[in-house]
């Protein structure tokens, strides 16, 4: 029976209320338990299609499924049983699994306690402990300029002044590992990006202090390194538990709006650079020829002054020789003087005229002809005899003086020899 029956404090009913209200004293009293259990009992088993049997009965009589009458024994030991399946699936809760790359920290109440090592692990169920499972060997990778791809720019992170301040896009990437779980947790509130931060911070050092040509060209691998060691010491510093493992320069170009000028004035310098060095190959190639030629000029010339220095010392100790001798017997070394000085003469000369004393016929003695008559004839012809052929009267006029000058001269030489 409920509070809200209308038979609740009424005087009208059966025989079974009247018995009901002469047990509880009086119609104005509370209602007995038994019935308030036993009505639940009969309205449940409707609810679940059993027959309602008779108040005072556990079933009634009418054959149909009863829903078996329950006491506050049974009820408490059910709440026991399932009280008790509740506290095995929390303790249960506790297990963990920790992998071979991983470690575990357990926290309670919000307090590190410890880290386990891999393998199946259980602590205290929740809210007493909890546990945060941590990949340390696992590759990290933060992007600074960019995400996923180059084309996706972002453009607050990517711009960077250099120390001719000039502007440049740079994107650049950041992998690291975990040395520390408990540093990794505890000590940084957001560790990742920490490590974003001193990266951004540490490259816009190290391009602040950079020219952009340095920047874009020929310092991306010294940028690379030094960026790691920067980033690698502010990480340090905070006692973050992270190790940088690589530093990748993705890419670094001048902004778009300023990209047309920038490759004309890259171009210029090419051009630049070109010109410069064709102009260091032809100076390469002229200089040392010029330099080879003065050389040998010099050497010439101081091969020149030993030569006539040494002609003229030698030609100085022959005249002395020669005047020694000259004092102790003249005309021998006169003679001998006359026959050097012909001898030089003829023997650079191929025809010879010969004035016969006491005849106006000159004799012609064609040099060259029997040398090489002698060169055709063979080895036992070695010595032809010369033969002379008189040569015909020149002609009257300008040839007979010419003729007449040379005899005379020829003439004058024998008489200095006759006197001799």
């Amino acid at each position: 029976m409920s509070l809200n029956d209308p038979r609740w404090g009424s005087n009208q009913g059966n025989g079974d209320d009247k018995r009901g209200d002469d047990r509880r004293g009086g119609n104005q009293g509370p209602p007995d338990l038994e019935d308030l259990w036993r009505d639940f009992n009969q309205r449940l088993s409707g609810m679940l299609g059993g027959k309602r049997g008779p108040r005072g009965g556990g079933g009634g009589d009418g054959g149909g499924p009863q829903f078996p009458q329950l006491s506050f024994k049974q009820f408490g030991g059910g709440i026991g049983a399932l009280l008790g399946l509740v506290a095995v699936i929390w303790l249960a809760s506790g297990f963990y699994i920790v992998d071979a790359n991983q470690r575990g920290v357990v926290l309670r109440f919000g307090s590190y306690v410890e880290t386990t090592e891999p393998g199946l692990r259980w602590r205290l169920p929740y809210p007493i402990e909890t546990s945060d499972v941590v990949d340390l060997t696992g590759v990290r990778t933060v992007e600074v300029g960019y995400r996923g791809s180059e084309r996706n720019k972002m453009l607050r992170e990517a711009l960077m002044l250099t120390d001719d301040e000039n502007i440049i896009n740079i994107q650049f990437a950041v992998q690291y590992i975990l040395t520390s779980p408990e540093k990794y947790l505890f000590n940084n509130r957001y560790a990742d990006e920490s490590v974003m931060h001193a990266a951004e911070s540490a490259m816009r050092e190290i391009v602040g202090k950079s020219k952009m040509d340095f920047v874009l060209y020929e310092g991306r691998e010294q940028m690379a390194s030094s960026a790691h060691e920067s980033i690698q010491k502010i990480l340090d510093r905070y006692d973050t538990g992270i190790q940088i493992s690589r530093v990748t320069m993705q890419n670094a170009q001048p902004p778009e709006q300023v990209q047309a000028a920038f490759d004309d004035a890259v171009k210029a310098g090419q051009d630049r650079e070109r010109l410069r060095n064709e102009g260091e190959a032809y100076a390469n190639d002229v200089i040392p020829r010029a330099r080879g030629t003065a050389s040998r000029l010099i050497e010439e010339a101081n091969a020149y002054q030993a030569r006539v220095i040494a002609n003229a010392e030698g030609d100085a100790s022959r005249f002395t020789q020669i005047l020694a001798e000259y004092r102790r017997a003249p005309e021998v070394t006169r003679e001998r003087l006359y026959l050097e000085t012909m001898q030089q003469v003829m023997s650079k000369t191929s025809k010879v005229m010969v004035d016969a004393k006491g005849n106006g016929n000159l004799l012609f003695m064609p040099l060259d002809k029997l040398m090489q008559a002698t060169g055709s004839q063979g080895a036992h012809d070695a010595n032809p005899a010369p033969t002379p052929t008189a040569a015909a009267p020149a002609p009257a006029g300008r040839g007979d003086s010419s003729m007449d000058s040379r005899s005379r001269d020829l003439m004058a030489r024998d008489r200095e020899r006759g006197e001799r």
